[in-house]
C-alpha cells in the first residue's frame, strides 16, 4: 500500500474530513426553497360571458355547466385562490326562461339556482340583464348566492341596487402567508334604459375607481361588458388595468392594446370555451406574470353530478311549465339535412340555412306578399341544430321574443331606405334577412328577380318589432310614416 505523498498533510486530511460534515459548502447538495422564502402568490380566474343556456349546445358536443363545474373543481384542487367570474348576460334572453313554474315565468330564475351550485363567485351586469321586469331582477339579485358587482349601473336613484358592491376586492395569501389584493371593477355598456336603472360612462368611472382603489390593492383586473372598441379604448385610458376580462361579443377574442398593451380577453358565449388566467405576483418586487389558456368546454369534460341534477330538475320543471302552457316541447315540428346555423356572429353577418328558413317560412305564411324581411336580432340561440328532427322547444329557442308577424304595404322608396340601413347594420341585431330580395351586380336591390321600383307599393312580410321603430337606425320605420301601412296581422311568428 502506497504511503502518503508529499503534500498531503494534517491540514489537507482535515479539510476532506470536513467535507463530510453538516454545513460543507462544496459537498452540500442544494436543498430547496422553503415556503416561508417563496413570495409569489398565484391566483387562477376562470372567465365565462354571455350565458343563455344551461344544457349544452351544438347537439350536446360542446358547453354545459355541469362541465365547467368539473373544471371549476380541478382548478381549486390545484390552487385553493381560484375565482370563478362571469362578464355579463346571464338573465336574459333564454327559451327556458319564458317557461312558467309556479304561476310565473322563470325569468332567469333556473341561470342562479344552476350558477349556485356550480360555484360561481363574481358576476357583473350585461345589458340583458335589464329585460326583466324590476321585480324579477331584483328577486334574481336576492336568490344569487355569488356576488354581483358594478360601477357604472345603478338604481334609477343613482344608488347600487341591494346587494350589489361598486367593486370588489379579493385578498389571495400563499402557505407562507404573503398576500396580494385584487381589485375588480365591473363596467357594462349603456344599453337598454328601462326606468328602474341608470348608467354611467364606463371609461370615466373605471378612472375614478383606479383612484380609489390605487392605495388598497396591489392589481386593477376590469371585468367587462362592452364592445371590443370600448374595452380598446378603456385599455388605452386607463393603462392601471392588468387585464381586461370581458363578455357582450359571443366570439373567443383576444387583444393588447393601450401603453401597456392590457390584455382583453373574451371567451364564446353559452360556455362554449371559457379562459383561464393564472396570476402570478412577486410580492417582493410587485411584479405581475397572467398566462391566460384557452379552454373549449366539450363532451371530453366529464359532468359534475350535483350540477347535473339541479340542471335536469329546471329542464324538467320549464317543460311541464311549457306544457301547462299548449306547447308540447319534445314534439318534432320538422326534420333538416343540413345544419340550422344560429350563432349570433353568423346571423348578424349573412344569411345561413336557419335565416333563409324563417324568411320563407314568413313568406309562406302570409300567402301573397312580394318578400319577407326581419331583423337578425329577433334570433336568440346562439346555437347551431345538427341535421335531424327540430322540436317545438327548439323553435322556442330560436325565437324566444315571438312577436306577431305582419304584411304591410311600404312604398319602394322606404322599402330601398329599409333594405340599406339593413346592410350598414351588418354585425348588431339590426342587420336584415330576407326572402325574395337580393342584389344585381351594379349593387343595387333586387325584388323577385326585377329591379326595386322607389315608386311602387309593396306587400312586405315583417315582424311587429321591425316595424316599430325601434331597431338600429330604422326609427323612420314606424306605423308613422306615410309610406308605410300595415295590412294583416298573422299571429305569432313561432
Amino acid at each position: 500500500m502506497r504511503s502518503p505523498g508529499k503534500g498531503f498533510s494534517l491540514f489537507t486530511a482535515l479539510g476532506i474530513l470536513a467535507c463530510f460534515l453538516p454545513g460543507c459548502a462544496t459537498s452540500r447538495p442544494s436543498e430547496p426553497r422553503s415556503p416561508a422564502a417563496d413570495p409569489t402568490v398565484r391566483i387562477t380566474l376562470i372567465h365565462l360571458n354571455d350565458v343563455y343556456e344551461i344544457t349544452p349546445v351544438e347537439g350536446g358536443r360542446s358547453g354545459g355547466l355541469e362541465r365547467v363545474a368539473t373544471l371549476r373543481r380541478q382548478l381549486l384542487e390545484r390552487n385553493p385562490n381560484t375565482l370563478t367570474i362571469l362578464a355579463g348576460d346571464l338573465l336574459s334572453p333564454s327559451a327556458m326562461g319564458l317557461a312558467k313554474v309556479d304561476g310565473s315565468r322563470l325569468a332567469g330564475r333556473q341561470m342562479v339556482a344552476v350558477m349556485n351550485t356550480l360555484g360561481l363567485d363574481l358576476a357583473i351586469f350585461g345589458n340583458h340583464e335589464f329585460d326583466l321586469s324590476e321585480e324579477a331582477f331584483r328577486e334574481r339579485l336576492a336568490e344569487s348566492r355569488f356576488k354581483w358587482f358594478s360601477g357604472n349601473v345603478s338604481d334609477a336613484q343613482g344608488q347600487p341596487f341591494a346587494g350589489v358592491a361598486r367593486y370588489e376586492i379579493f385578498t389571495a395569501e400563499n402557505r407562507s402567508g404573503h398576500r396580494v389584493r385584487i381589485g375588480f371593477i365591473g363596467l357594462t355598456l349603456v344599453a337598454n334604459r328601462p326606468a328602474f336603472e341608470s348608467y354611467e360612462d364606463p371609461i370615466e368611472v373605471a378612472r375614478r375607481q383606479v383612484r380609489e382603489l390605487e392605495d388598497r390593492v396591489d392589481v386593477l383586473v376590469a371585468v367587462t361588458h362592452l364592445p371590443a372598441e370600448l374595452d380598446v379604448a378603456l385599455a388605452e385610458s386607463v393603462p392601471e388595468l392588468k387585464i381586461i376580462l370581458g363578455g357582450h361579443e359571443h366570439e373567443n377574442l383576444r387583444l393588447h392594446r393601450g401603453p401597456g398593451l392590457t390584455p382583453i380577453i373574451k371567451a364564446d358565449a353559452n360556455a362554449r370555451s371559457v379562459y383561464v388566467h393564472d396570476l402570478s405576483y412577486d410580492t417582493s418586487t410587485g411584479e405581475l406574470a397572467i398566462e391566460s389558456r384557452f379552454v373549449p368546454i366539450t363532451d371530453e369534460i366529464d359532468d359534475d353530478p350535483k350540477t347535473r341534477r339541479e340542471i335536469d330538475d329546471w329542464v324538467n320543471a320549464a317543460f311541464a311549465g311549457f306544457r301547462r302552457s299548449g306547447f308540447e316541447p319534445s314534439q318534432v315540428v320538422a326534420r333538416t339535412t343540413v345544419a340550422l346555423d344560429g350563432r349570433e356572429s353568423r346571423v348578424r353577418n349573412q344569411p345561413t340555412h336557419l335565416t333563409r328558413l324563417i324568411a320563407q317560412a314568413l313568406l309562406h305564411g302570409a300567402g301573397d306578399a312580394d318578400l319577407a324581411v326581419y331583423h337578425s336580432g329577433s334570433i336568440r340561440i346562439d346555437d347551431v341544430l345538427p341535421p335531424g328532427p327540430v322540436t317545438q322547444y327548439d323553435v322556442i329557442r330560436i325565437l324566444p321574443f315571438g312577436g306577431d308577424y305582419l304584411t304591410v304595404e311600404i312604398r319602394g322608396e322606404l322599402l330601398r331606405r329599409t333594405l340599406d340601413q339593413g346592410e350598414a347594420n351588418r354585425g348588431s341585431g339590426g342587420y336584415l334577412q330576407t326572402a325574395a330580395v337580393s342584389k344585381a351586380p351594379d349593387g343595387s336591390w333586387q325584388i323577385g328577380g326585377e329591379p326595386l321600383d322607389p315608386e311602387r307599393t309593396y306587400r312586405a312580410v315583417v315582424i311587429d318589432y321591425l316595424v316599430s321603430g325601434r331597431e338600429k337606425g330604422l326609427d323612420f320605420l314606424n306605423p308613422d310614416h306615410p309610406d308605410l301601412e300595415i295590412a294583416t296581422s298573422h299571429g305569432d311568428i313561432r
